[in-house]
This record gives C-alpha cells, structure tokens and sequence, in this order.
C-alpha cells in the first residue's frame, strides 16, 4: 500500500511499513483462515494450556503442562516462571527483528536521495511503536495476554531542493497519521462501535488487500533490484528490469526465492516455516558467498548487502529529525486524504485479525470494541512518541502464544527485549542481504494477491470479483485513495443492480375474487361480490423501496392498465398495502405520482393502506397527496387493509342497491345499512366501459337466478330475516322449514357500543342479525381489535355452540343500534330432539357461512402476513 508521505512509490502516495503490519508475514490468507473452522479447532486443542492457565476451562488430567497450576505461588515460582517464557522472546525477538528489517527498511523511499541514509531511522520508529503497542496490549489494553503489536506528495508540494522541509515534513506526517488512527480507533471503541465495520462491504476490504499486494510487488522490485527510481510502468523500465543482467539477477533472485518460499509451504504446513526460512536465508547467502570465495564488501557493492550503517548514530536519532521549524504544513494538509484512507484501512483490520486470533486461540469472550480502544492508545500513543502506527499481529501473536508466551508478563518480557535490541543499535542491518528483505516483500505481496484473486474465485458474486480486480488495477494505476474510491464507487452501482434484481418488491398481486373483506353480508351479496370483486386489484408491498426496485411496481401496474388486458380485466380500485414496506426514498415516491397519474387517466381509484409515518412523510413531500388527505378525491388512505377493500365493496355494492328493482327487497334489512347506500365515490359507477358492462351483467345475472323461496306479504319475525338468510343457500328448502325454525329464535335488542358477550364467556347461543352492525373484536396486546363486521342477514356464533367450545374466543359488540334473534344451546338441544331433520338442515346451512368465513380469513392471513 502506499504512503501519503514518501517517494518511494508513484501516485503520491506510499506509508508502507504501516499498512504492511495488516496482514503481516502470515501463511495463510487472512480471511481463509479466519473462516476456516478446521484450522481453528486444530488451534484449539495447542492452545487450551494457555487457555488452563487462566483458568477459563477445566484442565485435563493428561496434561502435562496443567501441573503448574498446582504448584504453589511462592517466590521460586516468580523466579522460574519468567525463564519458561524465554524460549517465546527469543522467538518472538526474532520477529521482530525481521519485520524491522523488512518493514523499518520501506518505511522510507531509500531509492530517493533524500531518504537514501534512512534505513536505520525506519527501524527505530518500527522499534519504538512495536515495544508500545506490546505494552498497552499487555498491561490489559488487549483481551489477548501475548498479542504482538508492530511522499511524493510532499516532495511535489516542498520541493527536492529544500530536503529539511521534506524530512521535517514527511516525520510530521507519520506522527500525524499514527494519532488519527489512533484517535479513529478510540472512538469506535468508546462509543460501542466496533459491530458497525462488520456492515462494510467485505470485497471493499479484499480488493484492497489485493492492491496492498500488488504494490508490495512493486516495492519488492524496486527494494531488491535497486532502483534508482520508483517503478513505472513504462518500455524503459520494463527494459532495465528485464534486458539489464545484473539488474534482473538482483530482484528476480528474491523473487524466485519468495516462490521457493511458497513451495515449501504447499508441503509444510507449519505455522514456524516461515520465521524458520528468513532465518535460516542469511546463514544460507553467506555460507554460498564463502563457498565461492565472494568478497562481502564487492557484494554490498553490487547490490546484493545494505549498506553499512554509521557506527555513530544512535538509536535515538529519528527524534533529530523532527525539526517543526521546517515543517510545509500545506504539504501535511495535502496528504490528509490519504492519511484518511489509511486510517479507514487499518480501522477495517482490527474485525478481522482480532476474532481470527481468538478463533485460534479459543477465546469466545473477545470484546471488539475493548480491543479498539487498545489499538486508539497504542497508536496515539506512538504518533506522540514520533513512531508509525501500529496493530495486533495475527501471525506473531499466535506463534507467541503456542510457543508459551501466554502470558502478559512474556509481553513485557518481549517489550524490554526489542527496547534493548532498539539501543544496541542498527549496525546489523549493514549485514543483511537485500534478498532477505525483497523475497519477505514478495512473498507478503504474492500471498495478499493470491487471496484477494485466487481464493476469492468461485466464491463469490462475478460483480464483486469484478470490483475486486477494478480496486487493484485502479490502485496500481491512479493510487491507494483513488482504487477505494472506484471501488466504493462500483460496490454501490452493483449493490443497487443486484438489490434491483433479487428484491422483490411486491409480496403478492390479487383481486377481489381471491380476497375479500371481513364483513360478514348477506348472501346474495356475497354472490354480487365475486362476480365484480376482479375490478379491485390488491398489490402488497415489501421491503425498501428506492429507485432500483420501484421500476418493478411502475411496470406491474402500467400492464394492468395495457389495452389488452384493460379489455379482460378491467379494475376499478388499486389498493396498495405498504404494511412490510421498511421506507420509500424520493425516487419510489415519485413514482407514485406518475402512477396515480396513470390511474386517474382510467377513472382507477390509488387506495393506499398501513402506511408507516416515515413513508407517509416522504409521499407527502414528493406530492402524491397533500398534508390534509382529501377521501372524497381519487386517491383514498386508510389504516388498515381490511378498512380499505370494505370501502371497495362498498363502493361497488352501491352499483346493486341503485339499480336492484323494488320488489326484489325481502326485507328493510337489505337497504338498512348506511355505510353502503350514502358511501361516497369519485368516478360514475355506471357508463359504457368494460368496467360498468361487468357490473350491469353481475346484477343482472344475481337477480335472475334468485333462488329464494316465495314469501307472502304478511310474514313476520324472525321468517322474514331467516328466509333472506339461509333462503338461497339451498333452493330446496321451503318457507315452511324457516316457519318451523324461528319456533327456536327470542328477540333480542342493543344498543350502540355495548357488548353482546366477552372473550371468556360461555358459548351458550348463536344469533341472527335483523338491523344494525356488529363487530367482532379479538384482544391482541390487551387492546381490542376488530377481527370482523357483521352485517343484516348473516349469522354469528354458530361454530361454539355446534362444537361445543366452553367458551367464546372473541367479543362482539354492537357498532349501532341493533335488532338480533338468537337461539339458546338448550332450544337447539330441544330441536333435535322435538325435530331432528329440521335441526341437521339448520347446521348444514349455518356451516356454509362457517366455511365461507374460515376461507376468507385463511386468505386474509396469509396476503397480510
């Protein structure tokens, strides 16, 4: 990844040593091996000494190691305790070592002149932030008791010639990046944050990782191969890189050991291949060097050693170079954007690394947001004391750990050993081959690239690998800032076109055939309804609706509306129910305003239903209906959708009682009620249309077929109200049979709000609404909710009585003044014993209405739920 403040790499930017530390020298890919279950339960079994010591699991008795638990905490104790933990400093020394050397070594341009002497002082600002960051994590910053922690811009803003303003400059910037990252970390973690990086696209991270990689390949080249320059993707530099010998032998010979490298961990496996191969490469090089009789100064020379190191300057000498006198502060303002991206990188590190290592190490109580705020104290901290940043080390922490250092004291222990390794002094860097540092640089490029490309290859959506290879090339080409951008940029396009095809929008489209209201009506009504209920439409939304799933709805109505299907089914109503909609932005709301254009054009009432507050705000302000809802208007909202589709019916029921001839009329009951006859409408209910034609026919055909028996004019209650009842139902039924049945029927009155009976009473009669309405209302929450509406001519309460159910599951109040006539459990237990045919005959009719009812409400469920 590139720095903001150093020259080593182009674009303006290329801090490496501090985003190098995210993903370490690990032999595994980072997210592989945090998802990898079999690796972590392997983990599990080397780890639970550790884990024994601090008493998290009980020991087992095979355990060799879980005998120092016994033993008694006396001063001997505190004396050997410490020397079992020397074998994991000396390990974890080595460590940090090499990644001094190979990251202390980048972290500036040592290819430009003006940082050409500044090995050492990168590996002593490395030394610095490691021994910080490894004692906040171990004084208890960290849920981890042996976690390890580790400019073009400014030369283009100062100018080469003013090398004082550039150094002053580009240490300030390091300074500055490490506090901000710090403080970024600190305040996620204080503020319980740590869950929200979770949400950021994880493709994001990994094209990153990707393009980390490829420029750990460009550096590595120009590390090893001694550039003069940064590398450029030009035909000269292809051409020195490739056609010049010498050139060529210099970087290609760490590559090629890198791949050796790569080999050896294809058959190896072991976690300790790695820190072993770098140790043992210099042992390597120098016994070839003494086998061919090879000078080690012509070596160094030749490009094949560092240079040797002043013996003079001290361990201290970074800090000399803070001269804030010389700062070009506009050059530090300049940088920020990238400071900002690196920030962003590390901060999406710590998700990562930190649950991998407890995964590893079998900690399940790994508080993310605990090991933020450590990361925010290591960091500031270390941009205070002028050193780089710094973060949790997967690899060398789990190689601490399993090699005993499972303790907070072998951290400290490691701490006061890299603080001596930092005061001896960089001479040993003098000494190092340059293959060492570029094959490590290699190898760390090659591992970050074959798992941002290869392992993420059949595993995930060809629009994120899309994105993924867009993230690398833009930040090999443009720059680190400038490949997050694109990607961001590309993950919102995709995130909307997959949204756009995988949501669906609409739940479930149906008529008012399929569902109807729950009001209980009369028969013939009913028979009047399915024929017209196709003329309402119901279009149940879900989920969010925003610009790339609106589309969906628009053309779904817009074919509702095609000529050819206006001639077949032609609708009056559209109800849209908004009660799964989670949000409408402006761009779905202003789709509704072309809609509800569309539908004025065809005389279609736009009924919304169960609209959310947020929802309503936003169709409010784009326009779809003013603050104050006009319902006499061509657009109608109501609370509920079982509220919506009854104002539709009525609607069209009104179509029957204007045009049903007078002596159809059985009774009063059949025009008594007030909500049907003086309901308001917008648009004629009669005309020429297909729609008017649908209604004429439907009327037509309800009356001619009316299958109800003759009834003279002198018939009194309850015949009247049982023949227009039950009286079509079945057309072999005689007036004598309801004459014999009202016998079983007393009258009954209530008025307006009061209760008929209570959810919990007995269920003792069943009854016959003659006027009025009722409601039948269910306790959800402790408050009643209306479950149905009961109108004149139909019949309630028969299923408890018939099934003997002890008592009632519902309440029935009285919406207005009513008339019933109800029949006892013991009059009917009389009827079928005084007459049982005419008893079987009444329980047939009255489950017609049983199974009508339980089929509407079954629709009803499940197009609301």
């Amino acid at each position: 990844m590139k720095n903001p403040i150093s020259p080593a790499l182009p674009s303006g930017e290329s801090m490496l040593s501090s985003l190098f530390r995210q993903n370490e020298q690990e032999s595994e890919p980072l997210i592989r091996r945090q998802l990898s279950k079999d690796y972590a339960a392997t983990a599990t079994q080397e780890v639970r000494v550790a884990d024994e010591e601090r008493g998290q699991v009980q020991p087992e008795p095979e355990d060799p190691h879980s005998k120092r638990q016994n033993q008694p905490k006396d001063w001997s104790h505190c004396v050997t305790q410490p020397i079992q933990y020397v074998p994991a400093v000396i390990l974890g020394l080595l460590l940090n070592l090499l990644d001094a050397i190979s990251y202390g070594m980048i972290t500036f341009p040592l290819n430009n002149p003006i940082f050409a002497a500044f090995g050492p002082d990168g590996i002593a600002m490395f030394f610095v932030s490691c021994i910080i960051s490894q004692l906040v994590y171990s004084f208890g910053g960290s849920a981890f008791d042996g976690g390890n922690g580790r400019v073009e811009k400014i030369i283009s803003v100062t100018g080469s010639e003013d090398s004082n303003a550039v150094i002053a400059s580009t240490m300030v910037a390091f300074a500055l990046s490490s506090i901000m990252t710090g403080l970024a970390f600190f305040l996620l973690g204080a503020l319980k944050l740590g869950s929200l990086i979770g949400f950021f696209p994880r493709h994001i991270l990994v094209g990153t990782i990707g393009g980390v990689g490829w420029f750990l390949i460009a550096t590595g080249i120009e590390v090893s191969g001694r550039l003069d320059h940064d590398l450029e993707y030009t035909l000269p530099m292809f051409k020195t890189l490739f056609l010049d010998s010498h050139t060529f032998a210099l970087w290609f010979s760490a590559f090629a050991v890198a791949i050796l490298l790569r080999v050896i961990q294809a058959r190896i496996t072991s976690p300790l291949v790695v820190p072993t191969f770098f140790m043992v490469l210099p042992l390597v090089f120098y016994l070839i060097a003494l086998i061919f009789g090879l000078d080690v100064n012509m070596l160094r020379n030749q490009g094949w050693i560092f240079p040797l190191v002043e013996s003079d300057t001290p361990f201290w000498h970074f800090y000399t170079l803070y001269d804030f006198k010389a700062v070009n502060w506009r050059a530090i303002a300049e940088t920020l954007p990238a400071m900002l991206a690196l920030t962003f990188f590390g901060v999406l590190h710590v998700p990562i690394n930190v649950p991998a290592l407890g995964v590893s190490t079998n900690k399940d109580d790994v508080d993310v947001n605990r090991e933020l705020v450590a990361h925010g104290v290591s960091n500031a901290v270390s941009g205070l004391f002028g050193s780089v940043q710094n973060y949790l080390v997967y690899t060398n922490s789990l190689l601490f750990i399993r090699s005993g250092g499972d303790s907070r004291v072998a951290g400290i222990m490691l701490a006061g050993a890299t603080a001596a390794l930092w005061m001896i002094g960089p001479w040993i860097v003098g000494y190092i081959p340059i293959m060492v540092v570029g094959s490590l640089i290699f190898h760390l490029g090659l591992d970050l690239l074959k798992e941002a490309l290869v392992d993420t290859w059949g595993a995930v959506h060809y629009l994120e690998y899309i994105t993924i290879c867009v993230i690398i090339a833009c930040m090999a080409a443009l720059g680190f800032v400038e490949g997050i951008l694109v990607g961001i940029m590309m993950a919102c396009v995709f995130f909307v076109v997959q949204n756009a095809r995988s949501t669906e929008a609409i739940r479930v489209a149906c008529t008012g055939n399929y569902m109807r209201s729950a009001v209980r009506r009369l028969y013939r009504q009913e028979r009047y309804l399915n024929e017209v209920g196709g003329q309402i439409q119901i279009v149940k939304l879900q989920n969010y609706l925003f610009f790339g799933t609106i589309g969906q709805v628009e053309r779904a109505i817009r074919a509702m509306l095609d000529e050819h299907a206006w001639d077949t089914h032609p609708i009056r109503f559209l109800i849209l129910d908004l009660q799964l909609v989670q949000g409408v932005d402006f761009s779905a709301a202003e789709a509704f305003v072309r809609i509800r254009r569309l539908l004025r054009a065809r005389q279609v009432y736009m009924i919304f239903c169960s609209v959310a507050q947020d929802a309503q705000k936003a169709l409010i302000k784009a326009g779809v209906w003013a603050d104050q809802l006009d319902m006499e208007g061509d657009l109608k909202c109501f609370e509920h959708f079982t509220d919506a589709i009854e104002w539709c019916e009525n609607i069209l029921l009104t179509a029957y009682f204007n045009k049903r001839p007078k002596q159809a009329l059985l009774t009063s009951s059949d025009s008594n009620i007030p909500d049907i006859k003086h309901v308001n409408h917008h648009f004629p209910i009669f005309g020429s249309s297909p729609r008017h034609e649908m209604l004429h026919n439907a009327i037509h055909h309800i009356l001619k077929e009316s299958n109800a028996p003759f009834v003279h004019s002198n018939t009194t209650q309850p015949t009247l109200i049982l023949v227009q009842t039950f009286g079509e139902i079945f057309p072999d039924v005689s007036v004598e049979f309801f004459h014999k049945l009202s016998r079983y029927f007393e009258r009954a009155t209530v008025e307006k709000g009061r209760m008929i009976y209570q959810e919990g009473d007995p269920c003792d009669y069943l009854l016959v609404l003659e006027q009025g309405s009722l409601r039948s209302l269910m306790a959800v929450l402790n408050e009643p909710v209306t479950v149905e509406t009961i109108l004149p001519g139909t019949v309630v309460g028969e299923m408890g009585m018939f099934v003997s159910s002890p008592t009632r599951t519902r309440s029935l109040m009285a919406e207005n003044d009513s008339i019933y006539w109800k029949m006892s459990k013991e009059s009917f237990n009389r009827m079928l014993q005084e007459d049982p045919h005419t008893a079987n005959q009444f329980i047939l009719l009255t489950l017609y209405f049983s199974s009508e009812r339980l089929d509407t409400m079954t629709r009803y469920a499940y197009i609301l739920h």
